[in-house]
């Protein structure tokens, strides 16, 4: 017989959902449930859901709720397999095409010296404008040997040009003009720009990004299996298996060093939808940290209830009960207050993400404070809402970036970027 555990979390999940529904679920039938689940086990699909639906729905009407939950939370086999064919295929459809344009930028990038961000662009730019970039700089390859600086200059002008026009498509597509690819409009447009009505969509653009990264991160461990010590006990294990023929070799995988993550969500005004899609995009992805804490701030902090964090649709709701929604913004008071707790948060293995747009009461004390952060913690990190451009004509902005490491996040593609970056290193 299982044991009732088992269950008991997946159950839990499932009451949550039927509590969204308006049902009233005690924790007593999830245990009753759990426990008729350790009996039943989880053959019988159909069974299973006559069963569970005795225990928690009461009317005709919670049983119509019931069963709408249950089948898009207990999916048949059918189209478990089906949805995982799909989403395989798509994501390995994703990851040759981004193969393929990384291996173009090997030839051209390092000539071109293209940021990051510019490398980011390319790799999700169409296949026929990264063609005609690609035939623009070919044209002009010849005067590399003459004049390697007005080339490379001319060429990034085009490049950014091209990422331009591209970022503008994307925003006419996302505001319900005509374009390709709508989804990819979404992707570019301003976080702070997203209507109500663009809400859902954008967070499944999230889930559909962060399964490509941790189709990513799957791979790369699969890639790096054979590069660990070797492993003779199971080598011999296996020879033996095969009559003392040892061609089959045997590898310890390196343990990938997973940090504590310590997030500081700014969650003053505009920011609160900022700092809600941060943290969808970080809780999607696979393996990012050992453990986690989350701090919600504005002029003071308080530390988010992990268990209120499981359902992030309710997190706005979650702000605004929690006292500090609607206040300024003091970057420096909330980073005093999280390097003097006892027992500390920050230590060398953890890393502090910090979600704010730098705009703050008082600029001194916080850059105080995050030179202090950056002294206790391993690594700090500040996502920044406004375009990297911008940086520039704000000065909170700009003398921030030269204290910390700061990444511009200004919209779902460059989150994406970001959280790529934190899962590979």
């Amino acid at each position: 017989m299982t044991d009732p555990e088992v269950y008991l979390e997946k159950l839990s999940d499932f009451s949550r959902m039927l509590r969204l529904k308006g049902m009233a679920v005690s924790p007593r039938e999830t245990e009753d449930a759990a426990k008729l689940l350790t009996i039943m086990g989880m053959a019988e699909r159909e069974q299973v859901k006559t069963a569970l639906r005795t225990i928690y729905a009461k009317s005709r009407e919670e049983q119509l709720n019931f069963d709408v939950v249950f089948d898009g939370f207990f999916l048949s086999e059918e189209t478990m397999r089906a949805r995982a064919k799909e989403h395989a295929k798509r994501d390995w459809e994703q990851e040759q095409a981004r193969r393929k344009a990384e291996e173009e930028l090997e030839q051209y990038g390092d000539k071109v010296q293209l940021t990051e961000a510019e490398r980011e662009s390319y790799v999700v730019m169409s296949e026929d404008v990264r063609k005609k970039l690609r035939n623009i700089v070919e044209r002009f390859r010849g005067n590399m040997a003459r004049n390697p600086d007005l080339y490379r200059g001319f060429i990034r002008s085009v490049f950014a040009k091209t990422i331009m026009e591209q970022q503008l498509m994307m925003e006419d597509a996302g505001t319900g003009c005509e374009a390709s690819d709508p989804e990819l409009g979404i992707l570019y447009r301003n976080i702070g720009e997203f209507r109500d009505t663009e809400i859902p969509q954008a967070i499944a653009m999230i889930q559909k990004v962060a399964r490509q990264i941790n189709g990513e991160l799957s791979a790369k461990r699969k890639r790096s299996g054979n590069t660990g010590k070797l492993d003779f006990r199971r080598t011999i294990r296996k020879g033996m298996e095969t009559g003392g023929s040892f061609y089959r070799l045997s590898y310890r995988k390196k343990r990938s060093r997973r940090r504590h993550l310590v997030m500081l969500c700014d969650v003053s005004g505009s920011m609160v939808q900022f700092s809600e899609f941060a943290l969808r995009f970080i809780q999607s992805l696979n393996q990012v940290a050992e453990s986690s804490r989350t701090f919600l701030f504005s002029e003071r902090m308080v530390e988010a209830d992990a268990f209120r964090l499981q359902n992030m649709d309710l997190f706005r709701n979650y702000v605004r009960e929690s006292g500090i929604y609607g206040m300024g913004t003091d970057v420096g008071s909330a980073l005093e207050q999280l390097c003097g707790e006892h027992p500390s948060v920050l230590n060398a293995g953890t890393t502090l993400l910090i979600f704010s747009d730098a705009k703050t009461i008082n600029p001194l004390r916080a850059i105080a404070a995050v030179k202090e952060a950056r002294r206790m913690a391993g690594r700090v990190i500040w996502l920044n809402p406004i375009p990297e451009g911008k940086w520039k004509y704000l000065k909170s902005s700009r003398t921030m970036a030269e204290v910390v490491t700061m990444i511009s996040c200004s919209t779902l593609q460059e989150l994406a970027a970001a959280c790529r970056k934190l899962t590979m290193n």
